[in-house]
């Protein structure tokens, strides 16, 4: 499969050209355009008890669309997200995993394993949910977030404002604590920080849509 992300970082849009007997699964909704012939099967997102946790737990689809190439020729495949911003994609080998925060997820192919885990009480509190969606290779993933995606190498301590993460490594631990003190954290504007400490790969997004609601309300009165 040949893929490309295009009209990054603000309105990226992934251009997949499926070959003869190439398949993809997609969140409901993904689709913004195919060619005719692909074949279009709609499931449970990993069976019907797996879906109910993804949905409910991990902020996901409930149904996922699996696309087909039935034909002898490339047929190509438009993919984009809900929300303005970027796109990107992990091939992951082997038994590589990475956790994604609720709704990045997009696309994936291959036999990766998609699975919701408990996040505990300090992801909640960092914005990002109490449960995580962990997808183990091999197999490639598509995810996307509002905002452009950086990717960084941490090694040791790493400071993230809270709702900025969108995918992470699980060996990384995660430590919510006040930016600067107590009168310092109310007056900077920044609260809470994830501290992010170990060895591992991160995706930030540079816009927060808690930050963007908050913003319209001010707007709004």
């Amino acid at each position: 499969m040949s893929y490309e992300i295009r009209y990054k970082p603000a309105f990226a849009t992934i251009f997949v050209a499926l070959q003869p007997g190439e398949k993809l699964t997609a969140e409901a909704g993904a689709m913004a355009s195919m060619d005719g012939k692909i074949n279009l099967a709609t499931t449970f997102f990993g069976g019907f008890f797996p879906a109910l946790m993804k949905a409910f737990l991990g902020g996901e689809s409930l149904f996922v669309n699996t696309f087909s190439n039935p034909t002898r020729e490339a047929l190509q495949l438009v993919l984009t997200q809900a929300s303005v911003g970027d796109i990107e994609v992990l091939d992951l080998k082997g038994t590589e995993e990475m956790c994604l925060q609720p709704g990045a997820y997009i696309a994936h192919m291959g036999k990766l394993h998609l699975g919701v885990q408990w996040a505990g009480f300090k992801s909640w509190l960092s914005g990002e949910g109490l449960f995580r969606l962990k997808v183990k290779g091999p197999g490639r993933v598509f995810f996307g977030a509002y905002g452009g995606i950086s990717a960084y190498q941490v090694r040791g301590d790493f400071v993230v404002d809270t709702g900025h993460l969108v995918a992470y490594s699980p060996a990384l631990t995660m430590n919510i604590q006040m930016a600067g003190g107590l009168v310092g954290s109310i007056t900077s504007g920044e609260g809470l920080v994830n501290r992010l400490e170990g060895n591992g790969k991160i995706y930030l997004q540079s816009r927060s849509i808690d930050g963007l609601a908050k913003f319209l309300r001010t707007k709004l009165r």
